[in-house]
């Protein structure tokens, strides 16, 4: 459901304005009421008190008022008895204190003014409900233009809203208008405060699409670079086939095709492996509990076939313990076995290659130690780029092992250490978080 910005801040405002004005509105009906209590008070008053000129018969004598009158005048006599009533008919109250009293009657609330005239009691009253009317009068007076100038507001707002998120619409033509390759940071100029974080964060995602597709344009062309002399290889491999003059040539030349495809196939796999563990890669599979000894264990086993036909002596250590890390458990045996392979393949015969699993400051440790060459510290920062070979090296890997080692440790937040092994060659470490 798509959600307008405009509509909602001029709905917003507005419902703001409305009750703004009712507050306004509630308070400005307490103040006229004060000051209206004050001036019927002070009527109240004046009509008790405008009845001492007459004499006691005379103010018993008074006419009836009309009855469309507010004001009620009651005349008491000394014992309490009724001598006249303004309003005979109405529910009023009866005799009261001296002075302004409040009273609960059949009708309602009166607000009352007795004082004492010789021997009799007159008795001023009037309905509170008057009083409430003619403050709720005054207050709806100061209300209604406010609420008739709305529909104005609406309108004034509407505009007002439109002009400070023209800049929004400029920057979406921005973005619309460019193309799936043009990924320049948008400019802040012109753009209000509100909207900088927006376009920090879309500058920010434009750097990284930037840096992913130039990453996959050189992953592209390396693997291009790195696949051509393995089929120029095989081709030449094949040609040598059609050429062979005697059987034992034609063997020679299907034995070299064979290890070329071998090489071929490796590369690729590689290729495919690294490209599904790197970010932006294949969706991942979600994170589970995985017994990093038990996958080591596994892991030994495939490789023991491969060396022993190099005679390298491959060996997992004894005392492993029980690790359970939070990860993708066929990530996670794709970077043991490229460690294994990387020490195999590195190691000369005859060698040795352990497997080592542990605790280490509360942190599950996996090691994978050789007896081999090494490598030099200046080496040891390089050799986790992608199709990076060592040159004095006679190994014809693909260059992708380490490269995709880094990549699964990333993914799962996991370091990576390259030292001294006791064996006398290279260690490398690879620490899981707690």
């Amino acid at each position: 459901m798509t959600v307008s910005i405009r509509r909602r801040l001029v709905t917003a405002l507005l419902s703001t304005i409305v009750i703004a004005v009712l507050i306004a509105a509630y308070g400005s009906y307490r103040l006229v009421r004060a000051e209206v209590d004050e001036v019927f008070d002070y009527h109240l008053k004046q009509i008790a008190l405008s009845l001492r000129d007459h004499s006691p018969q005379s103010r018993a004598s008074l006419p009836i008022a009309d009855d469309q009158l507010d004001f009620v005048i009651q005349i008491f006599a000394g014992d309490g008895s009724s001598l006249y009533v303004s309003r005979p008919h109405a529910s009023l109250p009866q005799r009261a204190q001296p002075g302004f009293s409040t009273v609960d009657t059949e009708d309602g609330r009166w607000r009352v003014y007795a004082i004492h005239l010789s021997d009799q009691v007159v008795q001023v009253t009037q309905p509170t409900l008057v009083r409430k009317e003619a403050a709720a009068a005054a207050a709806m007076r100061t209300v209604i233009p406010f609420l008739l100038l709305l529909p104005l507001l609406g309108v004034l707002i509407w505009l007002t809203v439109g002009i400070g998120l023209a800049q929004l619409d400029r920057l979406a033509r921005e973005v619309g208008a460019r193309s799936a390759v043009q990924l320049e940071p948008l400019s802040l100029g012109g753009v209000p405060e509100e909207a900088k974080p927006l376009i920090d964060a879309l500058n920010d995602l434009l750097q990284r699409l930037s840096t992913a597709l130039a990453v996959q344009r050189d992953f592209i062309a390396d693997a291009a670079h790195e696949l051509r002399t393995p089929l120029t290889a095989l081709q030449l491999h094949a040609t040598l086939i059609e050429r062979a003059a005697t059987d034992a040539d034609r063997a020679t030349a299907i034995a070299d095709l064979k290890r070329g495809l071998v090489r071929a196939s490796h590369t690729v796999q590689q290729l495919l492996t690294l490209a599904r563990v790197e970010p932006g890669g294949a969706a991942p599979l979600p994170f589970a509990c995985v017994d990093l000894g038990h996958l080591a264990g596994m892991v030994a086993a495939d490789y023991m076939p491969l060396a022993e036909s190099r005679g390298i002596d491959l060996g997992l250590c004894e005392n492993i313990a029980d690790t359970t890390v939070k990860g993708d458990a066929e990530a996670l045996r794709t970077l043991i076995a490229n460690l294994v392979e990387h020490a195999i393949r590195y190691t000369p015969s005859p060698g040795r290659v352990d497997i080592d699993v542990g605790i280490r400051d509360g942190k599950a440790l996996l090691s994978v130690a050789d007896s081999g060459p090494g490598i030099s510290p200046d080496e040891r920062s390089r050799v986790f780029d992608r199709f990076y070979r060592r040159e004095e090296s006679e190994e014809t890997g693909s260059g992708l092992g380490l490269a995709i080692v880094r990549a699964i440790a990333d993914r799962h937040g996991a370091g990576i250490e390259l030292g001294e092994s006791p064996l006398g060659g290279l260690t490398v470490s690879v620490h899981f978080p707690a």
